[in-house]
Formats: C-alpha cells, sequence, structure tokens
C-alpha cells in the first residue's frame, strides 16, 4: 500500500469497518468539545459584551476551581462553597471594573488586551498565594461512573459536563437577545460612547458581563478540576479554546458549542484514525491548523459577522 493510499483511504476502510468502535470515538470528541465550549463561552460573553478579547479567560476558570477547592479544603460543604466562589467572582468583577477597565473607556482594543495580559498574571500570582500550588483533587458530587448502551461505552461525568453546558447556552441565549440588559452589553461592545450618551451605565453593565463570565470560568473549572485535578496547568486550556472562537466566531454563543463539537470530534477522529499513519499526537495540534484553514478562508468563523469596512 504506498503512502497515498495508507493516508487517503485506509482510515476510511477503518471507520467503515467499524462503525460501533468510530460511534465511540465520536461520542467521546463531542463530550470533549463540550468541555472546550464552556472556556470558549467566558471569551465570547466578554468579547461580545465589550469588544474585549479578555486574555485572563483561562486564569479565571483556574481562580475560579481553586477557590473553590480551597475553600471546601477547609471544611465548608460543597454547596456553600460554591455560593461562596460564586461571590467571589462577582466580587472580582467589582474589582476589575473599578481598578482597570474604569480607566480604559475607549482606549485602543490592543491597550484592553494587554491589560487582560496582566490580569492573568495578577490573577494567578493571587491564586497560588492563597490557595497553595499543588495539584489539588475536586469532589463535589459529580457522578463518574461508566456504562455501555448498544455496545457503545459512556461516562456520566461526561454527559453530566454535556448537560451543563446546553442549559448554559440556553440561558445565555435567551440572556442576550430577549432581555434589556443583553441588547444593552451588545450596544456596550459597539461603542463605548456612544452607549454612555444613550443612558446606558457603562460601569454596571461590565460588572454584570464579567460576573456572568467568572460564573461560566466557575463551571469550567468545576468541569476540569473533578476531570484532571485543580492544578495550574488548568490556565492552558485557554490555549485549547482559541480554535474554537476562530471556528465559532469571536461573538456567537452558539458558535462557541459547535466550533468546541467540530474540535473535539475532528481531533478524536484524527487522533485515532491518522495518528497512527503520522507519528501521532495529532491531538495536540489538529485544532490549531484547522483554525488556520479557517483564518485563510473564512476569518470571521461560522457564525461571526463579515466586517467590511470602506475606504
Amino acid at each position: 500500500m504506498d503512502l497515498l493510499t495508507a493516508v487517503f483511504v485506509a482510515p476510511f476502510l477503518d471507520m467503515a469497518g467499524s462503525p460501533v468502535f468510530l460511534a465511540e470515538v465520536v461520542i467521546v470528541g463531542v463530550l470533549t468539545g463540550v468541555m472546550y465550549s464552556l472556556v470558549a463561552l467566558g471569551f465570547v460573553l466578554i468579547f461580545k459584551a465589550s469588544g474585549v478579547f479578555n486574555f485572563a479567560q483561562g486564569v479565571m476558570v483556574l481562580f475560579a476551581a481553586l477557590t473553590l477547592v480551597g475553600l471546601m479544603e477547609r471544611g465548608v460543604p460543597v454547596w456553600l462553597a460554591i455560593l461562596m466562589t460564586i461571590l467571589v467572582m462577582i466580587g472580582l468583577a467589582f474589582a476589575i471594573e473599578r481598578f482597570m477597565l474604569r480607566h480604559l473607556v475607549n482606549q485602543e482594543p490592543i491597550i484592553l488586551f494587554m491589560a487582560t495580559i496582566g490580569l492573568a498574571f495578577v490573577l494567578e500570582g493571587v491564586g497560588e498565594t492563597l490557595w497553595g500550588s499543588n495539584v489539588k483533587a475536586l469532589d463535589v458530587g459529580i457522578p463518574n461512573a461508566s456504562f455501555e448502551v448498544g455496545g457503545i461505552l459512556l461516562n456520566e461525568f461526561d454527559l453530566f459536563a454535556a448537560a451543563s453546558c446546553a442549559v448554559l447556552v440556553a440561558v445565555l441565549a435567551v440572556f442576550f437577545h430577549y432581555t434589556t440588559i443583553g441588547r444593552a452589553l451588545r450596544a456596550v461592545a459597539d461603542d463605548h460612547q456612544a452607549a454612555l450618551s444613550v443612558g446606558i451605565p457603562l460601569k454596571t453593565i461590565w460588572v454584570i458581563v464579567w460576573s456572568v463570565a467568572g460564573f461560566v470560568g466557575l463551571v469550567a473549572g468545576i468541569m476540569w478540576g473533578a476531570r484532571s485535578g485543580v492544578q495550574f496547568s488548568l490556565s492552558l486550556i485557554a490555549l485549547k479554546a482559541l480554535p474554537v472562537l476562530i471556528l465559532g466566531g469571536f461573538t456567537s454563543v452558539p458558535g462557541a458549542i459547535v466550533g468546541g463539537l467540530i474540535i473535539g470530534v475532528g481531533e478524536k477522529i484524527a487522533e485515532i484514525y491518522w495518528g497512527p499513519l503520522l507519528g501521532g499526537a495529532i491531538e495536540n495540534w489538529f485544532a490549531y491548523m484547522l483554525a488556520l484553514v479557517f483564518l485563510v478562508f473564512r476569518p470571521q468563523g461560522l457564525f461571526g459577522e463579515r466586517i467590511i469596512e470602506r475606504v
């Protein structure tokens, strides 16, 4: 078998020869993609509502998870620890608005972006100082047993994560499109000064959107922390969220979900069926190669708005 046949024909023959195994790979990819989408949602929320690309979103996921597990280690019940962590993330939103965003109104996007990079280092340092840098196990009572349906192995934890993501997307979609605050958020993203001129309270809007992003970060932190432990490498999952955003579009909540599913399924199929032929480890770079293709042919993403500037 020549190389061309091995790369382009053999994997499809393997898929056709074992449809049950293919279905299991696809399901695992879908559930992994949902986890990516949870992180990407935080980026979309802040960018959609304020026009800021929040480089610190991955660290916010880490900070929320560290706070939760730190409270639980000190004997706080799970439900109370979650409520206290939500309050901490809301307080963080107030602090970000007061000490960072308030002084950067109408500044260039690159200045806001650089500010979020600084915020990422501050949150990481504060989290390490308060809660330590050791890997911490997180158990919030989510079932983690596996079971078989039609020969396909499923995991209760992955299904719970998928259901949580679906509920979040539905709530956020209604919030953005059918509420007064949601419309105000979109107006602020379009033009800070124009929003202020029509009476939209910019400070309040920013606190709301960063609080919601913090809550989404907490959900993502619970899911990722319960799966792989709460550790500082958790902040690096933001890097995998970037291809998700490129595929789905930076301003689309449904796009974050669809992009995550494409990345999750694509990398699992690539690793299983093309990995042995190309030396393995495709899962590590597949998402970025796919994002590069989208940047060339559809830079606004599947659900992003095409921007046309007249000169």
